[in-house]
């Protein structure tokens, strides 16, 4: 099979379900916006700081597929089979979340971007996902999106600035803080 079709080259792409829609339709922004998230938790998966949390990490981005499915479904199709989001996946994140936060030393000013490479790709990271939330929230202006899907994103913005600054101890580093000008 060819990986080229040719099929969108006058702008538009197939959702599941085959509905044909513009390439720039706010389903396309999240979904995509959502696969460019799952590229940075490669990203991330792939720093040897992250080798212990490899697992946990490889979870999230098969439950970012899973958002993409969903997210790539047209509206009302029902029959189209995929895997769904569990109130458990967001209790998975929460115990990742407060078993890290409980390693860290309490947050008392605004932390910037950096101090390391690996520690910045986690605040890329964590941005995408907070842009990737916003695309969602606009779809939801034009079609339901299950609910689940926000709350998880939420979640997952929150554990990546939790493992931001788990990675900057980790390695070493001070972390960035925020001092602004008097």
């Amino acid at each position: 099979m060819k990986i080229y079709t040719k099929t969108g080259d006058q702008g538009t792409t197939s959702l599941l379900g085959g509905k044909r829609v513009p390439k720039g339709h706010l389903k396309i922004d999240a979904y995509g916006t959502v696969d460019e998230l799952n590229a940075f938790i490669g990203l991330l998966r792939d720093q040897e700081v992250n080798t212990p949390r490899q697992v946990i990490l490889k979870e999230i981005q098969d439950r970012l597929f899973t958002i993409g499915a969903t997210l790539a479904t047209e509206h009302g199709k029902q029959n189209i089979k995929r895997p769904d989001l569990h109130d458990s996946d967001l209790e998975l994140l929460e115990k990742e979340i407060d078993q890290m936060d409980a390693k860290l030393p309490t947050l008392k000013n605004f932390i910037l971007p950096g101090g390391h490479t690996a520690v910045s790709f986690c605040h890329v990271a964590r941005t995408v996902c907070r842009r990737t939330e916003r695309c969602v929230i606009d779809l939801m202006e034009i079609e339901p999106v299950d609910e689940i899907i926000v709350k998880y994103l939420n979640r997952l913005s929150d554990y990546l600035f939790v493992l931001g600054r788990l990675m900057a101890i980790e390695l070493g580093v001070e972390e960035v803080t925020w001092k602004p000008r008097t």
